[in-house]
């Protein structure tokens, strides 16, 4: 074996191991809400060496990367047999996109990947690209996975290679290694992202968030989280979809929104989280914020807090897609610990760890948006006069 070949290997190893093994830290002193983390929890450097190199010094005397990857995020979560799971967006660098699951013992450091990523099977119409995977635990027993499933747009001109279409795949594993492909879910609208299966039947019916969109990129006249109701799963049907969660002028979510991962029963009402983009000089700004549906009505929002949650910041802001944080998983321990999976700048995934005690008081106890300057400017100088009658107060 070629000495350059070693030293090399030796080298790529013993940097992913830095990697692998780095202790993350939680930032000094947050929002109250939620802690961030110093570190990104997956990133294309946590990729095994084993999928990106051929180590055979024969074949690859010069240690070539034959297989590159540009990215990991956008990742679905699961707590399973005590092991916290993403299952990550994995972007090769010719761009196409496939499903890898990574797992760690506490979900905010040493995430490994698992040997082998995940093989999806497809429809009769295959897939050109699949991407952003929602995981559900249904009450039907099943594990379910919904994506976004990409193909060409059949009616595009030979001169255009860029138009897509977007529908919603669905799968269902038991253990996550193993998964049926079930038929793309079928909705009125010409596009769908970031379709979302809500964990409980309602009556006997599966029921989908959806986000209705006119073209693949804009959302046009359609936008904002729908719901709807399909009488199966396995030819998954919804005929009529209702908007829970609307697009509204001058707020975070102006120019579309969608639901995140699924939501987050608790006994004052289904917690959500969803990402809100708005236009800006410098392009989409994507955020994460929150809402809480009623438990006898999925479709009524009961409290909504002004704003967003989280947005991206410092190097976050920085990616392939810049100013972008997504989130489609969260897991919540047993003891209401929950752990908030996002991505930043369509480049690498991040944690954020809170509870749902926290969750549900910054939900239910933060102003809602006033839709004016002059509601924030009251809702400020009613903080500052409540504040006046505390000892706190300085």
């Amino acid at each position: 074996m070629d000495t350059n070949f070693d030293e090399r290997l030796q080298k790529l190893r013993a940097g992913q191991a830095s990697i692998l093994s780095r202790k993350n830290e939680a930032e000094d002193l947050g929002n109250g809400i939620f802690n961030r983390y110093k570190w990104p929890v997956l990133t294309a450097a946590h990729v095994p060496l084993s999928w990106r190199y051929d180590l055979d010094p024969q074949t690859n005397p010069y240690l070539m990367e034959r297989v590159g990857i540009n990215a990991a995020f956008n990742a679905g979560a699961i707590k399973w047999s005590d092991k916290y799971l993403l299952v990550c967006r994995v972007e090769g660098s010719d761009r196409k996109s496939f499903f890898a699951v990574a797992e760690s013992d506490n979900g905010v450091d040493n995430f490994k990947f698992w040997e082998y990523p995940v093989v999806m099977p497809e429809t009769d119409n295959p897939d050109t690209n699949i991407y952003d995977m929602r995981l559900t635990v249904h009450q039907d027993g099943w594990i379910y996975g919904l994506f976004c499933t990409e193909r060409r747009d059949p009616a595009a001109p030979e001169g255009d290679q860029s138009a897509a279409v977007a529908q919603c795949g669905i799968a269902r594993t038991h253990d996550l290694i193993n998964w049926e492909r079930l038929a793309d879910l079928q909705t009125p609208s010409p596009q769908q992202r970031n379709v979302v299966l809500h964990p409980e039947f309602v009556g006997d019916k599966y029921a989908f968030y959806t986000r209705p969109q006119d073209s693949f990129i804009e959302a046009g006249k359609g936008g904002g989280i729908g719901y709807g109701l399909s009488a199966s799963i396995e030819n998954a049907v919804v005929d009529i979809e209702t908007i829970l969660d609307k697009k509204v002028y001058h707020t975070v979510y102006e120019a579309k929104n969608g639901q995140g991962p699924a939501p987050l029963k608790t006994k004052h009402g289904w917690l959500h989280l969803a990402h809100g983009v708005r236009h800006t000089a410098a392009g989409l700004r994507y955020v994460l914020y929150m809402f809480m549906t009623a438990l006898d009505d999925l479709t009524k929002v009961i409290y909504k807090p002004a704003g967003y949650l989280l947005a991206p910041e410092g190097e976050e802001r920085v990616g392939d897609v810049s100013n972008v944080v997504f989130c489609n998983g969260w897991i919540t321990d047993d003891d209401g610990g929950v752990f908030i999976y996002y991505a930043s700048s369509d480049s690498r995934m991040h944690v954020a760890t809170s509870t749902v005690d926290k969750l549900l008081d910054y939900v239910m106890h933060t102003p809602a948006d006033g839709l004016t300057s002059a509601s924030t400017v009251k809702t400020i100088i009613d903080v500052i006069e409540h504040n006046k009658s505390v000892k706190t107060f300085a």
